[in-house]
C-alpha cells in the first residue's frame, strides 16, 4: 500500500476590493487582499493548512504589501469594509523621488529603468 501526499503553498483572494488612486503610478487601481498558506495534501486533497499570512496587492502596478495577521483575519471575516490610506507604508511608493540620467541630464518622477530621452540605464 502506498500514499500520495505532498506539501505545497496556496493563495486565496479574499472578498475585498477598494478603489484607490495609486500614489506610485498615479492611476486608478484596486486594493485586493490575499491570504497565503501552506498545506498538506493526501491523495491531492488538502488535509491540513498552516502558516497563514496576508498581503495587499494593487491592481494597477502589482505592488505587494504584507499586512498584519490580525488585520487580515478581520478582512477575511468582513468586519472591515475599507482600509485606511496609511496601510501602505511610504517605503512602498515612489515618494516623489526624482531619477536623474547621468548621460543626458534628464530628470523624471516616473519609475523608469531606462531614460526615455537617450536610453541609458537610470540609477
Amino acid at each position: 500500500m502506498f500514499f500520495i501526499m505532498g506539501i505545497s503553498q496556496g493563495r486565496k483572494q479574499l472578498n475585498f476590493d477598494q478603489t484607490v488612486v495609486c500614489r506610485s503610478c498615479g492611476r486608478y487601481g484596486h486594493l485586493e487582499v490575499y491570504q497565503v498558506y501552506s498545506y498538506l495534501s493526501l491523495f491531492f486533497i488538502p488535509v491540513f493548512k498552516w502558516g497563514y499570512s496576508y498581503y495587499v496587492q494593487t491592481s494597477c502596478c502589482d505592488k505587494r504589501i504584507p499586512i498584519d495577521q490580525t488585520l487580515g483575519k478581520e478582512l477575511e471575516r468582513r468586519r472591515i469594509v475599507s482600509l485606511p490610506e496609511n496601510i501602505i507604508p511610504d517605503t512602498y511608493w515612489n515618494n516623489g523621488r526624482k531619477r536623474h540620467c547621468e548621460n543626458c541630464g534628464f530628470e523624471t518622477d516616473e519609475d523608469y529603468q531606462f531614460c526615455p530621452k537617450c536610453g541609458a540605464h537610470l540609477d
